[in-house]
């Protein structure tokens, strides 16, 4: 794992330090042979590593770790390896007892210069996967339209060589409330799991008030044993029993009708391991976002089917989203822009894909079908669907475009909130209001739908208008299609997790509607990162 590199005297870090060395041999043989070897430890193994080589070609080769006045830093580096698991990372990645090994065998020059090499190779790995994720997210998913936040590593050196050892390791951990809360409940749910977790699962299929017998019996002593429900003999599906349920049903993202239905059971019965590596994913996930989201940001969390206006860490608005089917390219993906302005009274510009796949084998059977939809030719102009033999076209040389003039039936519905990207996504109004009630809510072609538009609306229009909801009106009142501009443009994050946190902590749970957190953990599994059961 830690075989010492050859020599290359053809890079030109290497070769610079072994002309400093033989000037040093002709002063000094002894002391020179000495440096000599400790410098070209460092050089042949920092040679593949530009940054490495940088750095240490700039120092002169002297050590960052190994000196008589690195001790703390060797100490800081040694526990901050040592607690990696703390942060859900694989600790195999970089062994702290591995490399006090090398620190303690080190009884030549040139063990100690490759201890010193090795020491910085853990550190940075160290160093990026706790700040911006051990994975490349856009390689594990194809829907996360995001790349991890990394830091440059010659400066992440240079930073560190010149900082607090503890203080500068302590500030990798990534800087947002929510990471600090999930981290909280990683410990938590790990000694859930040392305890051996939530005791029997609850048989049957449903369970309601006034049922009774030993399935309700298995239900009652779980809700006991996650906190849901207090101490009770009961043996009755009880109003404290219904009472219980419900919490649990709003804890994660279920209809909270107190009655312990299929879907409820399953989740009642999912495992502390199968929570915590929803925890152990939502880290990884905080760390490619990173913290800085904006003070006033909107915040659209895919799997918990709602999206939020945040202001200062606070939720100033939240409503029902529906996000896209699971199934082809309608997955709505994951990234973050800026949203720059909203159309009230939009044209449905219809997406290619939608026209082609969707609306020409309608058209073919029926020229009269879909009739609320305009054909619109290359010069811009409405085509009469008499002038048009269907038959002629398929989805490659499907000459028109396809649109939805503004009403009331506009797929887009009154108003749609952009923020221009190439993945043609945005948030949107819509005449199908009944979706909003469904307890899992993918059903659109990748836009997300959203219950309370106008509200929405008012609440971004708020800082700049004196009265939003009256200047939202009028412009809806005159049917006509209307861009506003937000006059401070505001940044939006599309994010998905399974895991959530509340502002005192308490930990929410949802289902992986896309199967994207069971591949990421598999990932997280492969890089070495495993599962804790900690004993209190």
């Amino acid at each position: 794992m830690y075989a010492k590199a050859g020599i290359g005297f053809k890079n030109r870090a290497l070769a610079a330090v072994l002309a400093g060395m033989t000037v040093l041999a002709s002063a000094a043989p002894g002391l020179a042979q000495q440096v000599t070897a400790f410098k070209q430890a460092i050089a042949e193994g920092a040679s593949r590593d530009d940054a490495l080589a940088e750095f240490y070609r700039a120092r002169d080769y002297e050590p960052l770790w190994t000196g008589k006045s690195d001790r703390a830093r060797r100490s800081a580096l040694i526990k901050a390896l040592a607690d990696a698991e703390v942060h859900g990372l694989p600790a195999t990645r970089y062994d702290d007892e591995v490399l006090m090994g090398l620190f303690k065998q080190a009884k030549t020059q040139r063990a100690l210069g490759v201890a010193e090499v090795e020491a910085s190779k853990m550190f940075l790995q160290y160093a990026q996967d706790l700040q911006s994720g051990i994975l490349e997210p856009n390689k594990v998913v194809s829907d996360i339209k995001r790349s991890a936040p990394r830091r440059d590593r010659l400066a992440q050196l240079e930073a560190f060589s010149k900082s607090s050892p503890r203080a500068y390791l302590k500030k990798l951990v990534p800087d947002s409330a929510e990471y600090n809360r999930l981290l909280a409940a990683k410990m938590e749910y790990e000694r859930l799991l040392g305890k051996g977790g939530w005791g029997e699962t609850v048989p049957g299929k449903k369970l309601e008030p006034g049922d009774s017998g030993n399935s309700v019996v298995a239900l009652r002593n779980r809700l006991i044993a996650m906190g849901y429900l207090r101490r009770t003999a009961t043996t009755t599906y009880d109003a404290d029993i219904q009472k219980a349920v419900q919490a649990f049903q709003l804890d994660h993202g279920l209809l909270a009708d107190g009655v312990a239905g299929d879907s409820t059971l399953s989740e009642i019965n999912q495992p502390v391991q199968a929570r915590l590596q929803s925890i152990i994913v939502a880290m990884e996930r905080e760390r490619w976002v990173g913290g800085d989201r904006g003070k006033r940001h909107v915040l659209v969390n895919i799997a918990d089917f709602h999206a939020r206006i945040m202001e200062n860490g606070k939720v100033a608005f939240k409503t029902r989203s529906v996000v896209g089917k699971n199934t082809g390219d309608r997955r709505t993906p994951e990234f973050s822009d800026v949203m720059e302005h909203m159309v009230i009274n939009p044209t449905w510009n219809v997406p290619r894909s939608i026209a082609t796949k969707e609306y020409l084998p309608l058209l073919k059977k029926n020229p009269n079908a879909v009739s609320h939809l305009r054909l619109i030719n290359s010069r811009g102009q409405v085509v009469s669907r008499d002038s048009v033999d269907f038959s002629e076209f398929t989805t490659r040389n499907f000459p028109f475009d396809i649109k939805q003039p503004p009403s009331n039936s506009n797929a887009l519905g009154l108003v749609k909130f952009m923020f221009p990207n190439k993945y043609n996504i945005y948030l949107h109004d819509t005449p199908a209001k009944s979706l909003f009630s469904r307890e899992s809510r993918a059903f659109s072609h990748g836009c997300v739908r959203l219950n309370d538009p106008f509200d929405f609306a008012y609440e971004l229009l708020s800082k700049q208008e004196a009265n939003p909801e009256a200047y939202f009106q009028n412009i809806l009142a005159t049917r006509r299609e209307t861009t506003v501009p937000l006059e401070t443009p505001l940044p939006v994050h599309l994010i998905y997790r399974t895991a959530m946190t509340e502002a005192k902590g308490k930990v929410q749970f949802r289902r992986d509607v896309y199967g994207r957190d069971a591949q990421i953990f598999k990932a997280l599994v492969n890089a070495g990162v495993v599962l804790r059961a900690v004993q209190s």
